[in-house]
């Protein structure tokens, strides 16, 4: 159980004004006129030239599990807004798309899934803190992110997985919440398995959450009937997701496009070729044979995949020690539409959120090993959740710091989310500064004054955000952080330390 008694509750009204107060904010922040610019930028090029394939039931395979781009593609289906959805299906890059294209289909689910994670945080806060004013201070950390929102209102996967790792992460909690009533505990083990699987199936990197099994292993014991049921029924979830969406995808994808690369099979054994030239891509008998293959693409494709080089000039991608901190920036897409002043689609972060984030994952350890080196008077109230979110955090950036390949500011999202509740969770266990007590009172003062300052620095950063043209000295006064690299066009890029001594001609 969490620390609180079970009977302890905000009040319902407030808690419901506020929940809608956020949901409102968000929407502002991310839906409006996501459709906006109507042009490509960034992985959105990849992933609606996947969006058109499964429109058009063209075979393919790709690095990233299916489901974010059938979402992608499901979103252009609903909404229908463009008469024809071929223009990509020869290339896995599509570019210059005609005049009039519209994106708003293809950014639907993507930017809608975005949207409701900020609520489902805010139900995580609630359960944390069981204050409705904190939940709701605390929710402007996801809602006026200016990295989070820039990047999410594309027709990306971060927003779906941002969504389902959200949720599996308050099923977690709910788990811990409803472990004595068993039919509310059955109900939050069936959602964590769906909504594990489903961020699984959005990106690998969702895999962290595996984490959170043994958490509850060490939390129930020794109550093994208990942890049972939870396993049981959330790996029943999580298989009914994996297996749906594979077959979903292996299903659509029956015609073979010779323009595509390797004459359209992606490094298909003979078995899967023959599969479908029979048209037999539905059968289940065949599942096993598609997936093998699919997951042996993944391996091939990331063999491809460039090492992160410091040397380069234009290189976005940054280490991941860097993230924290919010370095390094990526300018997704510019232009100058009056010839003066140019407008930009910036992923740049609001050091306000980044920061305060990073430093309650300091605070999180530090609380952890003063506890443990020299118990205070009052024990921490909750030292397994601190624990098994640190755990979350510190495994995600291990597992990313092993891998050789290119990584860009954008992976620390998932981490960042992990950030925000151990920031919630620290809120909870500050009980003294210097000789003052802090209570109720003095946690929402502290949570009001981050909340103007990330609403402060969401404004600052809106420019790059939502595409708004911006003069090159304003430019420069946001760039006030060398190792963000924020660099105007007509400007000069400097690294404080990120090029190597060894670079030719540095």
């Amino acid at each position: 159980m969490l620390w609180f008694s079970s009977k302890a509750h905000t009040d319902k009204r407030e808690a419901w004004l506020l929940f809608g107060l956020i949901v409102l904010l968000s929407y502002f922040t991310y839906v409006h006129h996501y459709a906006s610019p109507a042009a490509f930028f960034w992985d959105e090029n990849y992933h609606i030239a996947s969006a058109q394939k499964y429109l058009n039931g063209v075979y393919f395979m790709e690095q990233h599990p299916p489901l974010g781009k059938m979402l992608i593609a499901l979103g252009e289906k609903t909404v229908n807004a463009n008469p024809i959805d071929n223009q990509f299906i020869n290339t896995d890059y599509g570019k210059d798309p005609p005049a009039g294209f519209s994106f708003a289909g293809y950014r639907l689910f993507p930017v809608l899934l975005a949207w409701m994670a900020v609520p489902i945080l805010f139900g995580i806060f609630l359960l944390i803190t069981r204050s409705a004013v904190l939940a709701a201070l605390l929710s402007f950390l996801p809602t006026f992110d200016n990295a989070l929102i820039v990047h999410m209102r594309g027709a990306m996967l971060e927003g779906p997985l941002t969504f389902f790792i959200s949720l599996a992460l308050l099923a977690f909690l709910l788990c811990l919440e409803w472990r004595d009533r068993p039919r509310l505990f059955a109900g939050a083990s069936i959602l964590f398995g769906a909504a594990f699987g489903a961020a699984f199936m959005t990106k690998l990197t969702a895999l962290i959450l595996i984490l959170l099994v043994p958490a509850l292993f060490i939390r129930f014991r020794p109550q093994w009937r208990q942890f049972r049921t939870f396993a049981g029924l959330s790996f029943l979830a999580f298989f009914a997701v994996y297996c749906t969406v594979w077959h979903l995808h292996f299903a659509l994808g029956k015609t073979v496009n010779t323009s595509l690369p390797d004459n359209g099979y992606y490094q298909a054994s003979q078995e899967y070729k023959s599969l479908l030239a029979q048209g037999q891509t539905s059968s289940l008998l065949a599942f096993p044979i598609m997936l093998r293959d699919s997951i042996r693409f993944v391996s091939h494709y990331n063999r491809g995949v460039p090492r992160l080089d410091l040397c380069k000039p234009d290189e976005n991608g940054s280490p991941f020690f860097y993230w924290p901190l919010g370095a390094r920036s990526i300018n997704y897409r510019w232009e100058t539409p009056d010839g003066q002043m140019y407008r930009y689609l910036y992923l740049q972060v609001n050091p306000a959120v980044w920061w305060s984030s990073a430093l309650a994952v300091f605070l999180a350890v530090a609380l952890l090993v003063c506890s443990t080196l020299s118990p205070f008077k009052e024990k921490l109230k909750n030292p397994f959740l601190l624990l098994t979110f640190l755990a979350l955090y510190a495994g995600y950036m291990l597992t990313l710091a092993r891998l050789g390949r290119v990584m860009y500011l954008y992976h620390y999202f998932v981490p960042l989310l992990f950030s925000f509740v151990i920031l919630s969770l620290v809120v909870m266990e500050l009980r003294t500064f210097g000789r003052h007590l802090i209570e109720e009172r003095q946690r929402i003062i502290l949570c009001f004054t981050l909340a103007f300052l990330v609403f402060a620095g969401y404004q600052f950063y809106r420019p790059f955000t939502y595409y708004e043209p911006i003069a090159d000295t304003a430019f420069q006064r946001r760039a006030f952080f060398p190792f963000w690299e924020l660099t105007c066009v007509k400007c000069q890029k400097t690294s404080p330390v990120a090029v190597p001594r060894n670079c030719p001609n540095s």
